[in-house]
């Protein structure tokens, strides 16, 4: 039997219940991020180890079968500039998609203060109105 206080209005109800959904919420996003992280990696590594294998192979049948692979210095030179560029080019990305989740963030922070002020004008409209329109006792 839960000890907490049982509200008695609706609307103590329902801040108590989207209290609990957020806390809730709240609770799982730490392990909801450990397991993004932890799939991201796995997939990683098993990509990484399906392309080491491909290569392995095609290397092991080019050898017994007596094919040639040298290649010449400026196909290699190519080869390795365009990993370079790859390499810079997704450095790059990342940046730039770290950079659009601040903005973001800040985006959504910003929302957040404006949707505090955007409630405090409300309540203040309201009470104008309430006085207003509420007769004065003598």
């Amino acid at each position: 039997m839960s000890t907490e206080q049982q509200p008695k209005d609706i609307f103590a109800l329902y801040i108590q219940n989207v209290d609990k959904f957020f806390n809730g919420v709240e609770k799982t996003i730490p392990s909801y991020h450990q397991s993004i992280t932890d799939l991201q990696q796995e997939w990683l590594q098993a990509f990484e180890n399906n392309i080491k294998s491909v290569v392995t192979l095609q290397q092991e049948f080019a050898n017994k079968a007596g094919i040639n692979t040298t290649v010449p210095e400026a196909a290699l030179k190519a080869i390795r500039d365009t990993n370079e560029e790859v390499v810079k080019s997704y450095s790059v990305q990342n940046q730039v998609f770290l950079a659009a989740i601040d903005a973001t963030k800040q985006n959504v922070k910003t929302f957040n203060d404006n949707a505090k002020s955007f409630a405090d004008m409300n309540k203040n409209i309201m009470r104008y109105w309430i006085s207003a329109f509420t007769p004065t006792r003598s």
